[in-house]
């Protein structure tokens, strides 16, 4: 019944013969129903209006920050063949140990005394070309006399030139006195005959007389003769003089052409000493790769090429090496949507393989097991995930990262970004819109108001 009436029937008529009916009245549990239901309603909205703390989550491993740091394989400079190992996998190394050593296989550097024999070809070399340096020297010397001797020659050859010109013109001085002396004797030979004819001399006077004109004419001849003497005389001293400087300049030549090709014989012993030092060099530091050492401080953690006796190329890898005490870092990789909201400052939690966590998300004051980290780098460009990596080091103000933690473990990085109303981000989520950048002065900001 409805009990719309005025006329009550409850107390007249007996319900409790009727289940569905006494179903539908109010009891004390329906109360308590609404009470909890509006108790509900009342702690939901309060519940978001708590702050909440957006976040990018994301995978990813534990590795060094330096790159001198990170794992690395060893390689062999040189080919060769393994002869001894002198570590095991696990074992701790120090820069400049000796890991293994290889012998050579290629037929140029079997000999034993490769590096005697190669010093002494070095040392022939230098004593050749401080010979031919002698013999520069030497070929110096003999230019410069050559130059002094061509001085004195000169000079020597100037005086006989000059000599001969004075000859020349004291010779011509006689010529000239003999032609004047032929031309009186001549005058007296023709008045001595005329004398003769006329009875004023004898006939010995006038033949005396022709005696001495014969003498002079004979010295006439002997001045012309010796002025023509002193002329050629003359020519033959300028034919020295001339002689001297071609006479000069081909011993010149040839000592300057010697001194040149002993500078040649010079220079190319130096270089082919210079060479053999330097393929003396390179046999040594070679002889040096034999023994592979350590590059740096670390742990021995896989050996590539195995066995006695088994032959490695060049730059084959042998064996891989982890750097001890190494600054750690996680490398977490976020999706591009996600980059702009990340900067180098920012405050990342991370939850590590093997180091159980209670996490919640949105609020990392009230997790537990959780590790604190800040953003140092973030790569310009996306890599073969399309996705950017983030490099995140432990963060001073926090807890230290665990003493046992690895290169290579596994880690659930959280970014935490502005803090913002659980409604806000409700609302976000669901109209897809991006988070909110994070800013440094509104995190400090966040931290004076509390």
């Amino acid at each position: 019944m409805l009990n719309i009436s005025r006329n009550n029937v409850e107390k007249k008529v007996s319900f409790e013969g009727f289940k569905s009916l006494v179903m539908s009245e109010p009891t004390d549990q329906s109360k308590k129903r609404v009470r909890v239901l509006l108790w509900f309603m009342l702690g939901t909205v309060l519940f978001i209006f708590l702050p909440w703390t957006q976040n990018v989550r994301s995978n990813g491993y534990v590795t060094a920050l330096r790159p001198d740091q990170r794992p690395q394989t060893v390689h062999s400079i040189i080919a060769g063949r393994i002869e001894k190992w002198y570590v095991s996998e696990g074992d701790y190394v120090s820069k400049g140990d000796t890991i293994l050593l290889i012998s050579e296989i290629k037929d140029d550097y079997f000999d034993p005394q490769l590096l005697e024999r190669t010093q002494l070809q070095v040392d022939a070399k230098v004593l050749s070309a401080k010979s031919y340096e002698q013999k520069v020297k030497a070929q110096q010397i003999q230019i410069d006399a050559l130059r002094a001797n061509n001085i004195l020659r000169k000079e020597q050859a100037t005086n006989r030139l000059r000599m001969a010109e004075l000859k020349v013109t004291s010779d011509s001085i006689r010529f000239e006195q003999a032609k004047v002396n032929y031309s009186i004797g001549e005058q007296q030979l023709v008045r001595a005959e005329e004398l003769l004819e006329k009875g004023l001399r004898s006939l010995t006077d006038f033949e005396t007389r022709k005696l001495r004109f014969q003498e002079v004419q004979a010295n006439l001849i002997a001045s012309e003769n010796n002025l023509l003497s002193s002329r050629n005389e003359l020519i033959a001293a300028q034919i020295e003089l001339n002689a001297i400087d071609n006479d000069f300049r081909d011993r010149m030549a040839k000592a300057e052409s010697e001194m040149y090709s002993a500078m040649s014989s010079q220079f190319d012993s130096e270089a082919a000493a210079t060479k053999l030092s330097n393929q003396f060099t390179n046999y040594e530091f070679r002889a040096g790769f034999r023994h592979i050492l350590a590059p740096q401080d670390g742990y021995i953690t896989q050996a590539i090429q195995v066995g006695i006796g088994e032959t490695i190329k060049e730059g084959a890898q042998i064996l891989s090496i982890l750097p001890a005490d190494a600054q750690l870092a996680v490398e977490m990789f976020v999706e591009p949507v996600d980059l702009p909201l990340l900067r180098p400052g920012n405050k990342v939690r991370f939850i590590f393989d093997g180091w159980p966590a209670i996490v919640f998300s949105g609020w990392p004051q009230l997790s537990n097991g959780t590790f604190g980290g800040k953003v140092v780098a973030i790569d310009n460009f996306a890599g073969p995930n399309n996705k950017y990596r983030v490099l995140v080091v432990e963060d001073p103000e926090e807890d230290p990262w665990p003493y046992a933690l690895k290169i290579g473990s596994g880690a659930d990085g959280i970014a935490l970004l502005n803090d913002v109303p659980i409604w806000y981000e409700i609302w976000r989520q669901l109209n897809g819109f991006p988070a909110d950048y994070y800013t440094r002065k509104e995190k400090l900001a966040n931290k004076n108001n509390k």
